[in-house]
């Protein structure tokens, strides 16, 4: 659907001309500066919400992961890879839950009177798949980490005595290639060797577009943690 753009970033040969082109194609397709075009009524509509792109979506992420673009997200990971949110300020796995209401009811209205969301997260995927290829890293996988506070509150599936766990994962994960920064959030360091096909943005993705953020976002599902203390 979008081979135009690939084709013009195979002929770029830096991050930051390959970033600045993929900004522009987004809001040339999905209208972001020009929301009017798109459908968007002002009067009619009243709050807001044709504001609401990827790049909205992955700051209100990266400040607050339960927060309404968190829910928009992960549901997004839902329709796509199958993968169920388990934990959205609570555990979600109970469709009669007040944690999974809430977190319908934040998925739905983040939604809402926006243009094509999940489309642009379909294609911010396809963007990050594609510079990871580009920059041939050399490896099929990275090491990443996660601090956290209680291992128990994880749906551990095996464990052994060498501090080696299975888990699963929320779908939507925030994980730092920064041993000592993973510390910062939490007693306990979660060390993972994640598959770069399941990367859906990592730090340097968008230089000059979003400046500062050291997160990657990684698909969940079963890992193999090993893990250790501060």
């Amino acid at each position: 659907m979008h081979s135009q753009l690939f084709l013009a970033l195979d002929a770029l040969s830096t991050t930051l001309e390959r970033a600045t082109n993929f900004h522009d194609y987004m809001c040339s397709c999905f209208l972001l500066d020009n929301p009017e075009e798109a459908g968007f009524d002002p009067v009619s509509s009243g709050k807001q919400r044709h504001k609401l792109d990827y790049l909205r979506l992955l700051r209100g992420w990266m400040f607050d992961a339960d927060s309404q673009e968190g829910a928009v997200m992960k549901g997004w990971v839902e329709s796509r890879f199958g993968l169920v949110t388990r934990n959205h300020s609570g555990p979600t796995i109970e469709p009669d839950s007040e944690a999974f209401l809430r977190f319908t009811q934040a998925r739905v209205s983040g939604l809402y009177n926006t243009n094509g969301l999940e489309a642009q997260l379909d294609l911010l995927f396809a963007y990050c798949q594609y510079e990871l290829t580009r920059r041939k890293l050399g490896s099929m996988h990275l090491t990443l980490y996660r601090g956290v506070n209680r291992l128990n509150q994880h749906e551990v599936l095996w464990r052994n005595a060498d501090k080696e766990l299975v888990l699963l994962l929320n779908n939507l994960n925030s994980f730092t290639d920064d041993l000592e920064y993973a510390g910062t959030f939490g007693d306990y360091i979660l060390r993972v060797s994640v598959p770069l096909t399941k990367l859906l943005f990592f730090p340097g993705l968008l230089p000059g577009v979003l400046r500062g953020e050291g997160e990657y976002l990684v698909l969940g599902g079963v890992y193999r943690v090993s893990w250790s203390t501060l």
